[in-house]
């Protein structure tokens, strides 16, 4: 996901620094520890411009919350003179920032220095939390912690790309494979249509673009029961569908052709392998597909005689159900079957899941003002919406309202799709 940072929060006001400390460690902690298994070599190097080395995205983390909750105090002094410039990402009104297709050329300063740097921001983070927050310094710790957990999942999925590339294809970690299961067969349910209400509401933390709740007008549709699988894409492809230019958009047949798409990324010739961040692993036919850019989701729909759902419709139909689902947390680190039953199955975790929608403003949207304004507003332009997280997303993070967005062409996220249909 980018690093799309803007909030709204509303937060209790008595008795919070304990529960904020404590949840400002384990994040902070877990950071460190997605990081373990990399030797200090992994950490450096940069597999292609959207991505960024492991060792930025620890440093980037910690410079957040430097420069937005340790320096609101006077007495503040940088900790490093020059690593406003090394890291921060695209926060322009901070001041200037080294160009990110360049990141990976950092290599100073070292990653134990970078580790010290943590060390010393989140000693100097918790001594601050000894003491009352203003509403706004709490604002943007609770931003800061949300942003770090985007950039666990974002370490997650550029190592893995990172590791593609090595003709080794190494391993992150071990996984364990995956006990093997018959997904219940892809069936379609009604969803609501009228008038509905979509985006954030109520108490807790969202980002800005997930605001204001608003209506919308739904036509009659159903929304499969469970995502696509890679059994499921197989045929697709023997179909003839990467060759079948009438299935796809004019830009993801341009992309076809001239990168020679032919399965998703990752995925073997005959889709009976795949890399994974445990290196290459049999491919489960009965797992969501995976590693799919908007296009190939959009060419998919099309073939079967279906579509995408926009982003109103999803969230509709996910709103009542509870945020359950494989998330980074479980340790899997793959997408998983769906379990067997009747009803709704992997809204949350396991792939991200493209919707038809455009990345735009809801009606009535408005940055916030200042830096923190501009990570939700000024990427509102070429990208379409993901909704319900992936297996690589921390359990937690997100909810039925929440907004992803990538580049229709990107295909490195853990991102998949589930079909819609009018009736």
């Amino acid at each position: 996901m980018p690093d799309h940072a803007a909030l709204e929060v509303v937060a209790a006001r008595p008795a919070i620094a304990d529960s904020h400390a404590q949840h400002f460690r384990g994040i902070r902690g877990t950071t460190v520890a997605l990081a373990a298994p990399l030797a200090p070599e992994d950490t450096v190097v940069q597999s292609m411009p959207e991505a960024s080395p492991a060792k930025w995205h620890l440093a980037h983390t910690t410079w957040f919350f430097e420069r937005f909750v340790l320096a609101r105090e006077p007495s503040h002094r940088p900790l490093h003179e020059g690593w406003d410039f090394l890291f921060n990402s695209y926060y322009q009104s901070v001041g200037p920032m080294h160009a990110r297709p360049q990141r990976g050329l950092l290599s100073r300063p070292t990653l134990a220095e970078v580790l010290d740097y943590r060390a010393r921001v989140d000693t100097a983070v918790e001594a601050r939390l000894q003491r009352p927050l203003d509403a706004d310094t709490e604002a943007l710790l609770v931003l800061g912690l949300n942003h770090e957990q985007q950039h666990q999942e974002l370490l997650l999925t550029d190592i893995k790309h990172l590791f593609s590339l090595n003709p080794l294809e190494p391993a992150y970690r071990p996984l364990r494979p995956l006990p093997r299961s018959t997904p219940p067969p892809l069936t379609f349910i009604a969803g609501a249509d009228g008038i509905v209400e979509i985006g954030h509401a109520g108490a807790g933390f969202a980002f800005d673009c997930e605001t204001p709740r608003h209506r919308a007008l739904l036509q009659p549709h159903a929304m499969a029961n469970r995502c696509v699988s890679n059994g499921e894409f197989l045929e697709f492809i023997r179909d003839g569908g990467y060759r079948t230019a009438t299935l796809w958009l004019s830009e993801g047949w341009d992309r076809v052709q001239g990168e020679g798409w032919r399965h998703p990324l990752y995925a073997g010739e005959d889709m009976a392998s795949e890399f994974t961040l445990g290196g290459r692993m049999a491919m489960d036919p009965a797992a969501p597909v995976c590693h799919l850019s908007f296009f190939e989701a959009d060419a998919f729909a099309r073939w079967a005689g279906a579509r995408l759902p926009t982003e109103a419709e999803w969230e509709s139909f996910a709103a009542s159900r509870p945020v359950r689902g494989h998330f980074a947390d479980g340790g899997a680190l793959r997408p998983r079957p769906a379990p067997a039953g009747e009803g709704p199955q992997q809204l949350f975790g396991d792939v991200w899941e493209w919707t038809a929608s455009p990345y735009v403003a809801y009606p009535g949207y408005r940055p916030l003002p200042g830096a923190v304004g501009e990570y939700n507003g000024k990427f509102m332009c070429g990208q379409y919406v993901l909704r319900g997280g992936s297996c690589a997303t921390p359990a937690g993070h997100v909810r039925a309202s929440y907004r992803n967005f990538w580049a229709p062409a990107t295909r490195w996220q853990f991102a998949g799709l589930r079909l819609a249909r009018d009736r």
